[in-house]
């Protein structure tokens, strides 16, 4: 009875260290059955957004920071067309790419919304995180939306927010 009891500590132990390792949701839907498998057409228009985003905060001071799950949405506003996102680039708070969440172009179907979920435990981005989306449209059509939803709960504190991407010219 002993060896059982210790082998099953052990057990419980390494099963918790190994579900530890993952700490972002980088592949949170299968990007795959999103992506694009033919040559988008010339005749799209294409652009850039900027989201900022906070997968950490300062608390009290400058010198203690409080850990944020990160909601990215990106939506397609359009009710008869679908639209299409060629890359998610996420940053750190130095400008270092971090990750890049897909490598061919995926689409959103009209009035979808698509998530990336940055986990609470997963702080690389620090303070200053931020994304850069590039996009394409069809003409007269709405431009895509997306949004940073930071959120985290300790007990029963709560604290959320969100930010608004912009588009940018280069």
């Amino acid at each position: 009875m002993r060896k059982f009891t210790l082998f099953l500590c052990i057990s419980i132990i390494f099963i918790s260290c190994e579900n530890s390792k993952e700490i972002s949701s980088i592949a949170p839907i299968n990007w795959e059955k999103r992506a694009v498998n033919n040559k988008l057409n010339d005749s799209l228009q294409l652009g850039k957004s900027y989201l900022s985003v906070y997968s950490q905060i300062y608390s009290t001071t400058e010198h203690r920071t409080h850990n944020l799950t990160v909601t990215v949405s990106m939506r397609n506003t359009n009710l008869n067309d679908s639209i299409y996102i060629n890359k998610a680039a996420y940053y750190d708070t130095e400008g270092n790419l971090l990750r890049t969440y897909f490598n061919k172009p995926i689409y959103l179907k009209p009035m979808e919304t698509v998530e990336i979920v940055i986990d609470e435990l997963d702080k690389q981005g620090g303070t200053g995180a931020n994304f850069i989306f590039d996009w394409a449209i069809k003409q007269a059509t709405n431009e895509p939306l997306f949004e940073g939803i930071m959120i985290s709960t300790s007990g029963q504190q709560g604290l959320s927010f969100t930010t608004v991407g912009k588009k940018i010219t280069h």
